[in-house]
């Protein structure tokens, strides 16, 4: 496909080097502050495990409990929900520059609400048994940790946090990873395809600390996704699928984790 054209306000001489060069140090900034570092992490994370044991040996939790004390580990979890939206807080802030309209730009609000709800549960189900399909294949092969999706203690609290934390995942990864990256690469002149394989591989790379199964998986989710976004540009649907995945993953671990074979 022909290569997407710089945003048309880049006019001027020497304005498109210019914008083009904050463009690039706000992306390094956002995603330095997200899921860049994120990305960086789990890169070292496989490392490490790598260097220690076949990664078939290994388990990955997730959800982990932060203090010993119930009440300090309930304050610490919701603390790490609302730290990481503050990002998806930053890139809404951008967006609004000039007084635009950041959720609607990005098709995150509620102007199609049983639209975005129906393409999220249908994502939600086909996403959802391919991700079980990877993850077994990869067990299999050897190539994918034991992932345990949620290792809170049992409280009072776990269900509602383990809840809250799926719809932070869905959030952050689905405004930052789509609709952020793909404006801002589209501004930069990135071809459509180009963009479309950044954001599916910056999304494989941050899930490399569960084995290289789920880095695949991921990847794959992540061109369906972005296909998706690039036809309907709305990132809602995305969302409410990715808060449905990871709350399932979490939330029903607890009850099916063992007979499907997570963990394990």
């Amino acid at each position: 496909m022909d290569r997407v054209r710089n945003d048309p306000r880049q006019t001027g001489t020497g304005g498109p080097t210019k914008d083009n060069r904050r463009l690039k140090v706000e992306l390094l900034i956002v995603l330095g502050l997200s899921l860049g570092q994120s990305a960086v992490y789990a890169v070292v994370s496989l490392m490490d495990k790598l260097s220690r044991a076949p990664l078939a040996d290994q388990t990955t939790s997730m959800n982990n409990s932060l203090s010993e004390r119930p009440y300090f580990d309930l304050t610490y979890q919701l603390l790490d929900i609302v730290f990481a939206l503050v990002p998806v807080a930053l890139v809404f802030f951008l967006f609004a520059h000039g007084g635009a309209n950041g959720f609607r730009r990005m098709g995150f609000d509620l102007r199609r609400p049983w639209a975005d709800l129906g393409w999220g549960v249908a994502l939600f189900v086909g996403i959802g048994l391919g991700t079980l399909a990877v993850y077994a294949v990869g067990r299999s092969l050897g190539v994918t940790t034991a992932i345990v999706p949620a290792a809170l203690e049992p409280y009072w609290w776990t269900v509602p946090v383990l809840a809250l934390s799926a719809v932070r995942h869905g959030v952050v990864e689905e405004v930052i990873v789509v609709g952020y990256l793909f404006d801002r690469l589209r501004r930069l002149g990135w071809g459509v395809w180009p963009i479309l394989l950044a954001s599916a591989l910056l999304r494989g790379s941050y899930h490399l600390y569960q084995g290289l199964g789920p880095f695949v998986g991921n990847v794959l989710m992540g061109l369906v996704f972005g296909w998706l976004y690039l036809r309907y540009k709305r990132v809602m649907p995305l969302v409410i699928a990715h808060a449905l995945l990871d709350t399932a993953g979490f939330v029903g671990y607890s009850l099916l984790g063992p007979a499907i074979g997570l963990g394990t």
